[in-house]
């Protein structure tokens, strides 16, 4: 049960932080000028939501992290997951659920070199992908992931031995029963050219 809740709380973070980077790059919005013009100006998640692309790499991050770290720093990358998913529901639930002018703001400025508050005038109306809403699934599932983690991170087993400075690095504690070797405790004693059989 405990490798089982650290593997999926580990692909939880990574899979919603890898769909937040590959949502950032896709188109989210398509607008339409009131001048008249014929072609939609397409706005990316990254320009829509600024912030999509640095907190879905800092999920990425923390995902790669909780695959070695101890007990104390799992509360912590929790914490920072269920902040960071809780931002990323935030700020893509509004580009969901009310399209603000804002979000599109820079392209239009960009295409037309008109920006402040005179942009509102210029759009006549936004349209939207079905990225928005997958970027905001993920966040969701970055958020519950977090909550998993915090839940979790007590009965997670130790990380590999090659990852531990304290004294248990070098083998079991005085009166603990030896436990069943794991495929990366028994590749790093064949690397130390020793016998994991023996």
């Amino acid at each position: 049960m405990t490798r089982r809740a650290r593997l999926v709380g580990v692909l939880a973070v990574l899979a919603a932080g890898a769909i937040g980077v590959i949502a950032a790059t896709q188109t989210w919005l398509d607008v339409t000028l009131a001048d008249g013009a014929s072609d939609t100006l397409a706005v990316s998640g990254a320009d829509a939501v600024p912030l999509l692309t640095p907190l879905s790499l800092a999920a990425l991050a923390i995902g790669a992290a909780l695959t070695i770290v101890g007990t104390v720093l799992r509360y912590i990358l929790g914490a920072l997951t269920l902040l960071i998913g809780g931002a990323l529901a935030y700020v893509v639930g509004r580009i969901v659920f009310t399209q603000p002018v804002d979000a599109v703001a820079g392209a239009v400025t960009d295409a037309t070199g008109i920006a402040g508050g005179a942009v509102a005038s210029l759009v006549s109306g936004i349209s939207e992908t079905p990225w928005p809403v997958i970027a905001l699934v993920a966040a969701v599932v970055l958020t519950l992931a977090g909550v998993f983690v915090l839940v979790t991170a007590g009965r997670w087993r130790e990380s590999a031995r090659r990852f531990r400075t304290d004294a248990a690095s070098a083998g079991h504690m005085p009166g603990e029963a030896s436990a069943k070797p794991d495929a990366i405790d028994s590749w790093d004693e064949l690397s130390r050219g020793e016998d994991p059989t023996a």
